[in-house]
Formats: C-alpha cells, sequence, structure tokens
C-alpha cells in the first residue's frame, strides 16, 4: 500500500445554508482530504492539532477508515479552530461569520517516525512556514509532494508561500487565487508562471465548471459533474484533493497520464461531499456508489468522432 501523510486543518465548524444549519460539526482540511483518500488502497496519517474538547468520537471515525491520528496533538485545556460562515443563495459565495484559531494559533506539526517515507505529502492549506516545516522533517524525498493555499496565504506571506512553492511538485488552487498569484487573467499564461516558480503540474480548480491541469505543453479539463441539488459545498475542494493525492499513492505512477485519472477521481469524490453538512457524505460512502457516479463521468465526457 502507498503511503499518504496529510497536513492540515481539523476544525468545528457551523455552517448555514439556503437549505438548513449545522452547529458544532468536524470540518478542517485534513478530515476531508483523508475520508476521500480512504477510498483508495493507502495508509494515510494526519498531522494536525485539536484542543480538548474534540471529539474523541470522530477520531475513532477516521481510524475505521484506515487513518492514523496519531500525528493530531489534543492539547489539554485547549479549545480547537472555530470556523462559523454563511453561504449565499448561489452557494458560490459565502460570508465568514466567525474564525477563532485557537489551538492552530500555535501549532508546531510533528509528523508521525512512520510517515517520515511518505510516498505522497498533502500540504493542506495552512500556514507556508508549517508546511514548510513538513517538507523539512521528511527522512526522503517523497515520490509527490501536494500544496494547496488560498488568497489569504497570498496577501499575507507571499514570500513564505513563494519558496515552499519551489519545493512541491503540484499546486492546487482556484482560478481566481491563480490570477491573484500570477497577476495573469489568461489561466494558460497564469499556469505557465507558476509552472516557473517550481512545479510541475499545476491544477487549477473552478468549482462547479471543473478542474485544469496543466504539465509543461500538455493540458487536461475535467468537468465537474452536474449535479440536481449542491446541499453543503464546504471541504468539496479538499475532497477533491484527498482523492487526488489518494488516487495517485496507489497508483504510485507519477506521469501526466496518471493525473488526468487522478483528476477525475477527485471531482468524483468531490460531488458526494456537497451532498450533505460537512463529512458526513463522506464517512458513510460505499465503493459501488463512487464506482457508479465514475461511470456517470465517463459518460459525460466520452464521444465518438469522425473528422472528413
Amino acid at each position: 500500500m502507498g503511503k499518504l501523510l496529510i497536513v492540515g486543518s481539523v476544525n468545528i465548524d457551523s455552517i448555514e445554508t439556503p437549505f438548513g444549519k449545522a452547529d458544532s460539526i468536524v470540518g478542517g482540511s485534513a478530515p476531508f482530504i483523508s475520508l476521500a483518500a480512504s477510498q483508495f488502497k493507502v495508509n494515510s496519517a494526519i498531522v494536525s492539532v485539536v484542543g480538548e474538547d474534540f471529539p474523541q468520537s470522530y477520531l475513532n471515525i477516521l481510524e475505521e477508515h484506515r487513518v492514523d491520528v496519531s500525528g493530531i496533538e489534543i492539547v489539554k485545556g485547549g479549545k480547537t479552530f472555530f470556523w462559523k460562515g454563511k453561504y449565499h443563495n448561489d452557494l458560490n459565495s459565502r460570508d465568514t461569520l466567525v474564525t477563532e484559531l485557537n489551538v492552530l494559533a500555535d501549532f508546531n506539526p510533528i509528523v508521525p517516525d512512520n510517515f517520515k517515507n511518505a510516498d505522497v505529502v498533502m500540504l493542506g492549506n495552512l500556514h507556508p512556514s508549517i508546511q514548510m516545516s513538513v517538507i523539512n522533517q521528511m527522512e526522503e524525498r517523497p515520490k509527490l509532494i501536494v500544496l494547496d493555499t488560498m488568497n489569504f496565504w497570498m496577501d499575507n506571506t507571499l514570500d513564505e508561500l513563494k519558496d515552499v512553492i519551489q519545493h512541491i511538485d503540484v499546486i492546487t488552487i482556484n482560478d481566481e487565487e491563480a490570477r491573484q498569484l500570477t497577476g495573469e487573467y489568461s489561466l494558460v499564461k497564469a499556469a505557465a508562471k507558476i509552472q516557473d516558480m517550481g512545479p510541475k503540474y499545476v491544477v487549477i480548480k473552478k468549482g462547479e465548471h471543473g478542474a485544469l491541469l496543466f504539465n509543461e505543453q500538455q493540458i487536461f479539463f475535467a468537468p465537474a459533474l452536474p449535479l440536481e441539488e449542491v446541499f453543503d459545498p464546504t471541504g468539496a475542494g479538499d475532497t477533491f484533493a484527498g482523492g487526488f493525492a489518494g488516487f495517485l499513492a496507489e497508483a504510485k505512477n507519477i506521469s501526466f497520464e496518471s493525473m488526468k485519472n487522478a483528476i477525475i477521481h477527485g471531482s468524483n469524490l468531490a460531488s458526494f461531499c456537497v451532498e450533505k453538512f460537512g463529512t458526513e457524505r463522506l464517512v458513510n460512502l460505499q465503493k459501488h456508489e463512487v464506482d457508479n457516479r465514475l461511470l456517470q463521468f465517463k459518460e459525460l465526457t466520452q464521444f465518438n468522432i469522425e473528422l472528413t
């Protein structure tokens, strides 16, 4: 089995969408990434931090999905990172109502010894100094280092972020962030500029409009599956990243062709994530459901054409 190391936040979230509310549910990048990756034959571990208020029952759920939680520090007397948000009617925009870093403010990541030789490292959306610390703790260069980031770090820690970007293989960001990072409106030009910064592969997420994969002069586009209802988009991007990294950790094949498949698997799993609040859908997701929806993706994207 491939080994996947996941670095990311573990939250307590309160979310409101046009379809309802959910208070005090588990969120953060690491749970979404790890649950998505659990759909593949991989051994994964989370490096993160929570407070004493974090439910042990949820750590048990992660372990039931073959996720090593020994790298999740539990701070006695501490409070877990808390986020509260409200989505607008279009579900593409939201208002952050409360952000409490709590124990995440002083987080010093420690990679478990048995994962310092991980095949794939998935650096979830965190401060670049935390991401760099994890890279420096690896005993040998992983086959693949994937980084997710956001505009907040571009606004506040750009130099540190660019330093991390020099050490990774794949970056996953959305279209707005790609434009901000490079100053280019064209996503093709933006991807080329990002590749010049270090990563060989650039994945630009476009939400309900799919994702683009760039490698040198090669481009691949994967659509998002059209859904009748989107209940809660929180964590969809992290679920995509988890499916992407999980597939590659299992495949042990780092190539453009393999990444095309990884993009489809990531998009497929993200389509389940949005059907329930938080991680609820991913926790109970069955393999036959995943396989059936993959066939829908195949029908959506394949066609025959005759040129005359």
